[in-house]
């Protein structure tokens, strides 16, 4: 079920709070430009809307919005997109194994 009025014509998204089967529409990002302190926004609503056990998804998004959660990794947050937001998207490198971790001893000398 979706709750909310129609997207303002000059919004570059819609944001939803969704809680299982129930979406409600609660603001709309009209920042220009679209930068990261707009996605740094977005991190904040997420991880808000995740300690009350929600979840945030985009609808009706810009183009350019698009391109820059896509380049920083938080595509999960636009509707119909099948991963978290929170999920970290890549593969490890090197020493950046899982369990994997670094011991420094005081006495080692850097080389």
């Amino acid at each position: 079920r979706r709750r909310g009025s129609s997207v303002d014509a000059g919004a570059a998204a819609e944001i939803m709070v969704v809680d299982g089967d129930v979406e409600v529409v609660v603001g709309r990002i009209t920042a220009v430009p679209l930068d990261l302190a707009v996605v740094d926004g977005l991190a904040r609503i997420q991880l808000e809307a995740h300690r009350l056990g929600c979840s945030i998804r985009l609808r009706q998004v810009d183009a350019d919005l698009v391109a820059l959660l896509d380049l920083v990794g938080l595509a999960g947050l636009l509707a119909g997109r099948p991963c978290s937001a929170l999920e970290p998207v890549g593969e490890a490198e090197g020493l950046e194994q899982l369990r994997v971790e670094e011991v420094v001893e005081p006495d080692d000398l850097a080389l």
